[in-house]
């Protein structure tokens, strides 16, 4: 019995549709008729997906002499989480209702050591009617705030999605009719995400824009923290759009297992959160030493610099994390 038999012989066991098989496997009904009129065959991960959906081997449906099933133990593999489609709705819902709050707070980590800079090089040329030190205090002051609301934010978003974490660490399966939905919904958004995408990626190009006009002027410490504070802004604006549509983008990624959360990238997601929780403490803990420590310099407003260099440096320690990870795989 050839591949295409076996896969017609199970399907009509199970009582399911080619659609039906289809949106369970994540591809399109003509791809299952090709594969039942045996005019191609799937990849080995649809290979893989069908022996866990009808509950053979993989031997059963590579050997075409192997003519009665071989069925694997039933605990042999642990059921996976069903999503419902009112659950996928749902979860799609919170993401739309969260993405403008965690695009927020994420900019607001951005632009928080603005008031900081900026107030400290005003008061240098006592353009602001406080000492350096007030100054450097009021700033410092407004940095947390602005944090404070960040991470107020961070968790009321954490908050409303958390029936749904499992999306980003296990292995799903998906009620009849929610690939479907999802992978509708996320082609309607594609063009949304794009010109966010663009948008975003134009802005923090031109971020640097500020900073060569201060070069080209005359070189005074106002007219170089405004520089920053522009830069800091703009970057701002553009990682707003990232985030915005990234927000939406994840969730249905989560719900589709393609993208960053794919099941390979759920098996290692362990392993990336802890790198960057314990990177983050080592950057808050060079922070602190740094501005406040027996040998740092006292000025926080000239200290804002490590957060910046933290922050490409966690996207290309992640980039290669995962790409290491990639090839051991």
């Amino acid at each position: 019995m050839i591949f295409a038999d076996k896969l017609i012989t199970l399907r009509k066991k199970a009582g399911w549709s080619q659609e039906e098989l289809a949106e369970k496997l994540g591809v399109t009904r003509q791809s299952v008729s090709k594969w039942e009129g045996a005019q191609s065959v799937p990849d080995i991960d649809k290979i893989l997906q069908l022996a866990r959906l009808f509950g053979v081997t993989t031997d059963y449906l590579l050997k075409e002499e192997q003519g009665e099933p071989e069925y694997t133990a039933e605990d042999d593999t642990p059921a996976l989480r069903k999503v419902t489609l009112a659950q996928a709705n749902d979860c799609l819902a919170k993401a739309q209702a969260n993405a403008p709050k965690m695009a927020l707070a994420t900019a607001l980590c951005i632009v928080s050591p603005v008031p900081l800079i900026f107030l400290g090089a005003l008061s240098t040329y006592s353009l602001f009617p406080l000492s350096e030190g007030a100054s450097a205090g009021l700033g410092l002051t407004i940095l947390l705030v602005l944090i404070a609301v960040a991470v107020v934010l961070f968790m009321q978003c954490g908050a409303a999605v958390k029936p749904y974490e499992f999306l980003e660490k296990e292995p799903i399966d998906t009620e009849y009719g929610v690939t479907g939905l999802v992978q509708e919904r996320r082609d309607a958004f594609a063009a949304r995400y794009n010109s966010a995408n663009t948008l975003g990626t134009v802005l923090c190009i031109l971020a640097a824009v500020p900073l060569f006009a201060a070069m080209m002027l005359t070189d005074t410490e106002v007219l170089s923290a405004s520089a920053v504070c522009l830069l800091l802004v703009l970057v701002a604006c553009g990682v707003y759009a990232f985030v915005r549509v990234g927000t939406i983008q994840d969730a249905m990624d989560q719900l589709l297992e393609t993208g960053d959360f794919t099941r390979d990238a759920k098996a290692r997601m362990g392993v990336i959160r802890a790198v960057s929780a314990a990177y983050w403490l080592v950057v808050v803990a060079i922070f602190l030493f740094y501005t406040f420590g027996p040998y740092g310099n006292g000025q926080p407003q000239y200290s804002w610099f490590i957060w910046a260099v933290a922050g490409v440096v966690f996207a290309a320690v992640m980039v290669v994390m995962k790409a290491v990870q990639r090839k051991k795989q």
